[in-house]
């Protein structure tokens, strides 16, 4: 029997979908708002919901990789966002990728299938009374920012984040590039393409030196974990073959000692576009283009995208969220995903499920225990609200913040968090 309680959620990215298909999923009418595609973003290119801009990698299957426990945290949880992946995913070896285009059609459809869904394509700059979810993620507009902003009593923060290239497979020449698994582990889903150490030296003179495009109005804080390739390679010559080039595991019998190696992995279910990883990146397209054929294999590359760069926007959530992701100076309104300092796409999804149910709980009137910190997604809502605020900066899932976890404890650990997060769903859904 419906509820018939109406709350709003404003974004339709990952965490808007996780959070409707929660709300939708317990009986609730929810008013989604959504202003893609009348009015569109520097990195989207669809109205789809959950589109993925920056990579079509939800990174590691495994679970003793934080992201990992997480995503399975979420499995537990029935999660959109791991179910569609699971249905659209892509080669890439240990890692979660799916075919971009697929995977956000499929989250549409699917969302679009509850009768109670009431979508509205609008720019929303002052949110609609009642239960509101903002999820308007990193690239949230400038009037709504501004709300935000005067809402909390301070200025958002802001920080760089980048996309890679996307070139077809049938332009990749596969007489240079070849296909192999670091140290042999998993499938051959990566096309590899290899420097020797002379062509990789004029490779990383002309990527220092490219041109890049302009960034107005803010300062160029990069995040760590999304950097530029252009600007990592100016952190010392050795940096990129310590990163994103490393050649460790690759190397073929049959030929010379790799000094560095670009990996690509494949962007869609069809399989004939692949994304250069890590090469995320603020150069010109011109400049790309340029640059980028002087990768061995790729000399020929057609690009159907070019990287692209995009401001992301966060608030400082330990100054400004109660525990259930609320705003305390309204505490009808709640915020999820990046916008509240989580940086990536599962972290991001994982918020939005839980904003949802702190608004059902919340509206239901029911007394569910907290999160164990002892569960991947307890320790990163706790570092959202209680990180030290002069400290706050954007964080993933890692080992280092799940509570009472250790590398001479972790497999434990991690079967501890998926019996405990079973626990609390049992309870959430009581």
């Amino acid at each position: 029997m419906l509820h018939m309680k109406k709350v709003n959620v404003i974004g339709a990215g990952l965490a808007g979908s996780e959070a409707c298909y929660f709300l939708l999923k317990h009986g609730y009418e929810v008013h989604l708002y959504e202003k893609r595609p009348n009015k569109m973003t520097p990195a989207h290119e669809t109205g789809l919901f959950g589109e993925l801009v920056c990579s079509n990698s939800l990174k590691s299957n495994r679970l003793d990789n934080a992201c990992g426990l997480l995503k399975e945290e979420m499995r537990h949880m029935d999660s959109l966002t791991m179910s569609v992946a699971s249905q659209t995913s892509v080669p890439s070896g240990n890692a979660l990728s799916v075919d971009r285009e697929a995977f956000a059609g499929k989250i549409t459809a699917k969302l679009k299938e509850f009768p109670n869904l009431h979508v509205h394509i609008e720019d929303v700059i002052t949110p609609p009374e009642g239960p509101t979810v903002i999820c308007t993620g990193p690239l949230t507009s400038d009037g709504l920012s501004k709300w935000i902003s005067e809402k909390v009593g301070q200025q958002s923060l802001f920080f760089f984040d980048a996309s890679a290239p996307i070139v077809k497979l049938d332009s990749i020449n596969m007489n240079v590039a070849y296909k192999k698994a670091r140290y042999d582990q998993g499938d051959d889903s990566y096309i590899n393409c290899p420097f020797l150490e002379d062509e990789y030296n004029k490779f990383y003179d002309e990527l220092i030196h490219a041109e890049c495009a302009m960034l107005h109005d803010f300062d160029k804080a990069y995040f760590e974990g999304c950097m530029p390739i252009e600007v990592m390679a100016r952190r010392g010559k050795e940096t990129l073959r310590y990163g994103p080039m490393k050649p460790k595991g690759l190397q073929m019998m049959d030929r010379p000692k790799f000094h560095a190696v670009v990996q690509l992995r494949q962007d869609n279910l069809h399989g004939d576009l692949y994304n250069i990883v890590g090469f995320q990146t603020n150069l010109t397209y011109s400049e790309q283009k340029r640059v980028f054929r002087m990768i061995p294999g790729l000399e020929n590359a057609e690009f159907v995208r070019y990287g692209l760069m995009h401001r992301n926007t966060y608030i400082c959530s330990p100054l400004s969220l109660n525990k259930d992701l609320s705003l305390k100076e309204d505490n009808n309104i709640h915020l999820a995903g990046q916008l509240i300092g989580v940086e990536g796409y599962v972290e991001s999804a994982a918020m939005g499920i839980l904003a949802a149910i702190y608004i059902y709980n919340k509206l239901e009137e029911k007394k569910i225990p907290d999160l164990p910190l002892q569960t991947m997604l307890g320790s990163l809502h706790n570092y959202v609200i209680n990180a030290n605020p002069s400290m706050f900066s954007p964080m993933n899932a890692n080992f280092g913040i799940l509570y009472g976890s250790s590398r001479n404890n972790r497999d434990e650990s991690i079967q501890n968090s998926l019996k405990l997060i079973d626990e609390w769903w049992s309870k959430v859904n009581a």
